[in-house]
């Protein structure tokens, strides 16, 4: 019986990469000694079933989320690319530059929120600056698009979340300016809305690209993201790095295709 084929998610590690599909994950990483190590296992929490638009997205990145403590009981030697140091650091910085930002009078309340969008992104564009990391990131979507297009594909993918940026930047900066006008007792929680909103606002706006790519608007929004994949978030990966996510992406099939045999 001929396998159906899924809709799969990824992430690249500093030392492997984790494909997951709709029930299940799988995670591999190079040891330091040449060993190749896989585990999967069934995921505990499933956002299938959150249709509402307002909370679709936000349940698909708690989904992703919630996998990475079963990744790291299972596999502690996974290191996760928000792990290092300097990126614990940029965070604390970008949260600084953040409060800066919205407490100066210098600027409008548009300019502030832009300069403080970037700011949170700043964390995730150095996590991206890894040799290592850059090049699983390229072997990860190399694996999942050769299964999912039957045939070999480049190091940059249609659904990587890189190409978020433009929607969440647009979407985040429009939702805090309104959140500013706000009374100052409820401005926290209207940020808080606003960042809910902009989330629930940007994966519905991913959904349609993905479903329309050949669209101007489509393409104009995925450019930013196709050019941060191919300048700076992936590399080409030598055959151990695509050996590593091979393995991620046949001990996760295995899991999603048991109950076929």
């Amino acid at each position: 019986m001929a396998e159906e084929q899924l809709r799969l998610g990824g992430m690249a590690l500093s030392n492997g990469v984790l494909v997951h599909g709709p029930n299940s994950w799988a995670c591999a990483i190079r040891h330091p000694d040449g060993r190749l190590e896989v585990v999967s296992e069934f995921k505990r929490y499933r956002s299938a079933g959150v249709t509402n638009p307002l909370f679709r997205g936000p349940a698909r990145l708690a989904e992703a989320i919630a996998l990475l403590p079963q990744v790291r009981r299972r596999l502690p030697e996974a290191k996760l690319p928000f792990q290092r140091p300097r990126v614990v650091t940029a965070m604390i910085a970008g949260a600084a530059a953040t409060q800066i930002a919205r407490g100066s009078k210098r600027v409008s309340p548009a300019a502030q929120e832009l300069v403080a969008t970037i700011a949170s992104l700043a964390p995730a564009a150095l996590a991206l600056r890894s040799s290592e990391l850059a090049a699983y990131h390229g072997a990860e979507h190399i694996t999942i698009g050769t299964y999912e297009h039957g045939e070999a594909r480049e190091k940059e993918h249609e659904r990587c979340g890189s190409h978020l940026v433009a929607p969440l930047l647009g979407t985040l900066a429009i939702g805090n300016v309104l959140a500013t006008r706000a009374p100052a007792q409820f401005r926290f929680a209207a940020r808080g809305l606003a960042s809910l909103g902009a989330l629930a606002a940007s994966t519905e706006i991913f959904s349609w690209m993905v479903r329309n790519p050949e669209h101007p608007v489509s393409r104009a929004l995925a450019r930013p993201g196709h050019e941060l994949q191919h300048r700076l978030a992936t590399a080409e990966p030598t055959p151990e790095q695509l050996e590593v996510a091979e393995a991620a992406l046949a001990a996760c099939l295995e899991l999603e295709h048991g109950d076929d045999d």
